[in-house]
């Protein structure tokens, strides 16, 4: 009996201990698959690394008016920069053919105005070499901290540096234009009564801008990227701003991604512009 006794008392406790270990075993299982799931969720995924990336670059603090703002001062600085290279580009270009077309004859007659032209386009030559022969950064440096030292208005002083560098290449693609023409078209002009002015106004330009008009768009193209130097005296222009999102959030990833795709996406629109342009000449030129 006795026996018995112990026998029964020695399987009770090997039950309740099986019992007392199933439900530990099940409470630790319970709680390691919680702290799984809890790791789970707070691990992100990529896609809400992205999201909180894009909140803290753009949205958080109104990032995304910082590269507006820089945006707008770009396609200023751009558009006034382009006027201006355009205007000094016809006044060199005007200069330096009229002189090599018609120095020989003004040579012979000696007259004032051989020497007054023959003095500008040394001028102008001068000019061409300088702009043409130096980093854009470089002049406009320059230009800030030499020329105009004492002005603050930044965006003006990037402008006329950007528009007096582009005036040099806008001459020479001008000027190329000019040279192409046919002297038949200035001696068709002559017999018709034209003096050498009506003769480039009437005759000589129509055909120069059709001839030029790609080579003008895509150096506004380039000077469009150009602009991206502007921050060097103190322009908040596209890239500056992007730079400024990247120093105050130590993300550089998106800010400059995002510069980039923005000039991306301008670029884009304006060499499909040249495309159009250029099928528009071909088809009228048949």
């Amino acid at each position: 009996m006795k026996k018995k006794k112990i026998v029964s008392l020695i399987l009770i406790a090997v039950v309740m201990l099986s019992v007392a270990m199933f439900f530990c075993l099940s409470a630790g299982a319970e709680t390691a698959a919680a702290a799984s799931d809890d790791a789970a969720v707070s691990e992100p995924s990529w896609f809400d690394d992205i999201a909180a990336q894009f909140k803290l670059n753009f949205i958080e603090k109104d990032r995304w008016k910082s590269l507006l703002g820089g945006l707008g001062n770009t396609l200023k600085i751009t558009l006034f920069a382009a006027v201006l290279g355009v205007a000094i580009g016809i006044i060199i270009a005007a200069i330096r053919t009229t002189y090599d077309n018609n120095k020989e004859n003004m040579k012979h007659s000696k007259s004032i105005g051989y020497y007054v032209l023959g003095f500008f386009n040394a001028i102008s030559k001068i000019y061409l070499t300088v702009i043409r022969g130096t980093p854009v950064v470089v002049q406009l440096l320059i230009i800030y901290f030499i020329i105009f030292a004492s002005s603050t208005n930044d965006i003006l002083i990037a402008t006329l540096a950007f528009g007096i560098n582009s005036g040099a290449y806008v001459a020479e693609i001008l000027r190329g234009g000019i040279m192409s023409i046919d002297k038949g078209q200035f001696e068709a002009g002559r017999s018709l009564g034209f003096n050498y002015v009506q003769t480039m106004y009437y005759i000589v330009i129509p055909q120069v801008l059709k001839n030029v008009l790609p080579a003008l768009l895509n150096e506004f193209i380039a000077l469009l990227k150009e602009t991206s130097v502007a921050g060097y005296v103190g322009v908040v222009d596209l890239t500056r701003a992007g730079n400024a999102i990247r120093g105050a959030t130590f993300s550089a990833f998106m800010p400059l991604i995002a510069v980039a795709l923005i000039y991306l996406a301008i670029v884009l629109i304006l060499t499909k512009l040249v495309g159009i342009i250029e099928r528009r000449l071909r088809k009228s030129e048949r």
